[in-house]
């Protein structure tokens, strides 16, 4: 192989601007050399075979080590290309060791806080560069809809605006002041779109969703993403209509690079183009496949080895022009260009210790971990007085480290060199109530119940693209013996801490639920300590809402913590013992039970009744609800116009009191109601919020301005409009109708 000198490529430049070097590089390229730009291949391959014989663009999933041993095969390559190196860094940096892992997703966004999700991204950025990744595939833009589908903790909840506005905080984060900064990295807005639209919860089944309704509810997120600058797009594995995404010229041309006038690089998702063969058989061969997913305007395979080959065929056959390409490289080199990857390939730094999993970096940790606790119920037990003198703490999930971190967190099975974060690193439930409970009191501890065993699926160890099968989750029953210790424990105590939920493996791609109850002896363990009349307050660790069983109704208390990342326990000890206020509210709506699905808050309008025949519609809790520990009030919504048109902004002001005698972080919500519209429409959406600190006996008069504009349905011609007529403006601490108050006003 002949290397080029670089004395005079123009390439090499650094002088020269970002397209004059990319089109100088082009010109210098093999067919091969291109197509291999279009390859992210999982590093725990054969990275000879990775680098020199394929000329790959990309890795993932790569330890250290392998960093640094790939770069020194890119260097053998004939034109140095640099490696583009990512990683599923969700929420936190997530399978490097010692890294700092924060509450979910999903978690994250019971804070309701745009600003702490930009720090939050900012710092795993910092994290991430350190360790030499340049890419993660965050954030989660899918809506959540149906809770049994596996990826719920990855989403942002259940409404699209909180959701874009999440997402675009954490883009900023990850991606800074710009790619030249050291600390950015790139983001990824993922899974486009509709693939959270399952059919009965199973993951990456059809999306059985029109086009109009993609336009309601699925892309306004992405569009927001996509003018905030995020450099790359995934898609996501599922078809529409019949089409795969990665196919979908709709959604992919004449959406994105048309409508929107996006120019940033699309990848897709794990072998995505390779399941259009062995699993949709919508393409006979790797040949056709490869065409297809050239011509429909993607830029990086994901972890599709054949496509190598299958693309090369399609050039010799006629398929595809041997220039079919070049729009995808461009975009790709485009990338490392502005990463300033070619002279510096930001390989894994020293003194990484200073960096990641830091003091500083824990301390931001523990603030989002406090913001993401939702306080559901409470009879006033909490916040914990001096007087629980003996506090009987059960359940499986108390002491459970790893899962406390939840999916793409190291111990969740997708890094092969990693089985979990250091043990010292992480507070558990128990480890925090030790530490912060009542000078004087006893902590006492006992398991209470088991959750799940595992056995292989007979189907075999692994899929046929060699990704391996899950094994079968079968719940454990009920341990009398274990039970009946929890039962005296919490019989001899003040108060119990009852923590359950759900557990690994049953989180994750391919890893839905057909049901959302509690499993294993956890059931049982919560109807024997809440029989015993000692006040029981239930924590849910959960990675998505799951439906409780009828006893948690005498419960004295209940929260939900999501998966809270390494400070969850010391966080939730802050908040039971009041050293802490708990301010989260639900990004998501919780079921009581499975049949109620979909539950979500902003469904379509229109149907007979408004209950089941045996049982109600109304969740078990609703979107954006949440308890403090002083009480709040709302009174006199008013409008600054009531005649307003689609050019004007909507002013409304509410007053916020606190009538109890403890601080409060009220999240303010301001809801709209298209009272008529031309086509079916949600009852109403969430349209903007202020988050306000209100002191014990104090009132604030909140102010919440809103364009008209933003106040659109979309039509039956997949128009987005604003409709003149009359709308409600609602404005209270959740979207259900008791807790709104109304003002009226009309748009010409």
């Amino acid at each position: 192989m002949t290397i080029l000198s670089t004395a005079t490529l123009a390439y090499r430049d650094p002088s020269r601007s970002t397209a004059e070097r990319v089109a100088d590089l082009l010109g210098r390229m093999t067919l091969a050399e291109k197509v291999g730009q279009m390859l992210q291949l999982d590093a725990r391959g054969d990275l000879d075979d990775i680098v020199l014989h394929r000329h790959a663009g990309s890795i993932l999933h790569t330890s250290p080590e392998r960093i640094v041993q790939a770069n020194v095969l890119t260097g053998r390559t004939r034109l140095g290309i640099p490696l583009l190196v990512a990683e599923d860094c969700i929420h936190g940096h997530s399978f490097w060791p010692g890294a700092t892992i924060f509450p979910t997703q999903l978690g994250l966004a019971a804070s309701w806080d745009a600003d702490l999700l930009e720090r939050v991204a900012r710092v795993t950025a910092v994290e991430v560069a350190a360790t030499g990744i340049h890419w993660t595939f965050s954030p989660v833009l899918c809506i959540a809809r149906d809770l049994r589908w596996g990826r719920v903790d990855e989403t942002f909840g259940e409404d699209p605006f909180l959701i874009g506005e999440l997402a675009s905080a954490m883009v900023r984060g990850y991606q800074g002041a710009g790619l030249d900064d050291a600390t950015a990295i790139l983001a990824t807005a993922k899974h486009f779109a509709g693939y959270s639209e399952t059919q009965g919860g199973r993951d990456a089944s059809e999306a059985d969703i029109s086009r109009r309704k993609l336009r309601s509810w699925f892309l306004p997120p992405f569009e927001r993403v996509a003018r905030e600058g995020c450099r790359t797009f995934m898609l996501g594995y599922q078809s529409t209509d019949g089409v795969p995404i990665t196919v979908n010229d709709w959604l992919l041309s004449d959406v994105l690079k048309g409508e929107w006038g996006y120019t940033g690089t699309l990848i897709t998702d794990w072998d995505n183009v390779g399941r259009m063969v062995w699993e949709q058989h919508v393409q006979p061969d790797y040949a056709h496949a490869a065409a297809a997913a050239t011509r429909a305007g993607n830029d990086m395979i994901m972890t599709t080895p054949g496509f190598f080959e299958g693309a090369l065929q399609a050039v010799e056959e006629g398929m595809l022009p041997p220039d079919a390409f070049d729009d995808a490289v461009a975009r790709i080199l485009t990338l490392k260009f502005d990463l300033g990857l070619f002279e510096d390939p930001r390989l894994p730094q020293s003194g990484l210790e200073r960096v990641v999993g830091s003091q500083e970096h824990a301390a931001l940790n523990l603030e989002a971990a406090r913001r993401s606790i939702v306080l559901l119920e409470n009879d006033g037990t909490l916040p914990l007085a001096d007087r629980a003198a003996s506090i009987a703490v059960v359940g499986p999930l108390a002491d459970d480290a790893q899962y406390q971190l939840g999916d793409w967190a190291g111990g969740s099975g997708q890094a092969g060199w990693l089985d979990g974060q250091p043990r010292a690193m992480i507070t558990t439930v128990l480890d925090g109530i030790r530490e912060l409970a009542p000078e004087g009191s006893s902590v006492t501890y006992t398991r209470g119940a088991d959750i799940l065993t595992m056995q292989p699926d007979p189907a075999g160890a692994t899929f046929p693209d060699g990704q391996p099968r899950p094994p079968i989750v079968h719940p454990c029953a009920p341990d009398d013996a274990r039970i009946a210790e929890a039962v005296e424990a919490a019989s001899t105590a003040d108060v119990v801490v009852a923590v359950v939920g759900d557990h690994i493996e049953l989180v994750g791609e391919g890893r839905s639920t057909a049901t959302l109850e509690l499993i294993g002896g956890q059931n049982a363990l919560l109807d024997a300590v809440i029989a015993t009349g000692t006040p029981v307050v239930v924590v849910l660790l959960a990675s998505k809402p799951l439906v409780l069983p009828a006893s948690v109704q005498d419960a004295a208390a209940m929260l939900w913590i999501a998966n809270p990342g390494m400070q969850g326990g010391r966080a939730l000890a802050e908040v039971l013992t009041g050293r802490v206020e708990p301010s989260g509210r639900l990004p998501i709506s919780f079921a009581r039970h499975a049949g109620q699905l979909p539950i979500y808050y902003n469904r379509i309008r229109g149907q007979h009744g408004d209950r089941y025949a045996d049982l109600t519609q109304a969740p078990a809790w609703a979107f954006g609800q949440g308890l403090s520990y002083t009480t709040v009030e709302y009174a006199d919504l008013t409008l600054a116009d009531t005649e307003l048109g689609e050019a004007d902004t909507l002013v409304a002001e509410v007053t916020v009191r606190n009538t109890g005698e403890r601080p409060a972080r009220e999240t303010v919500q301001l809801y709209i109601c298209d009272e008529v519209t031309t086509v079916s429409w949600a009852e109403k959406e969430l349209k903007a919020y202020r988050q306000v600190d209100i002191a014990p006996g104090a009132s604030e008069r909140v102010r919440i301005e809103l364009p008209v504009a933003e106040c659109t349905i979309v039509d039956a011609a997949g128009r987005r409009i604003v409709e003149a007529g009359r709308f409600r403006a609602l404005a209270g601490p959740s979207s259900r109708d008791a807790d709104l108050l109304a003002a009226e006003f009309t748009v010409r």
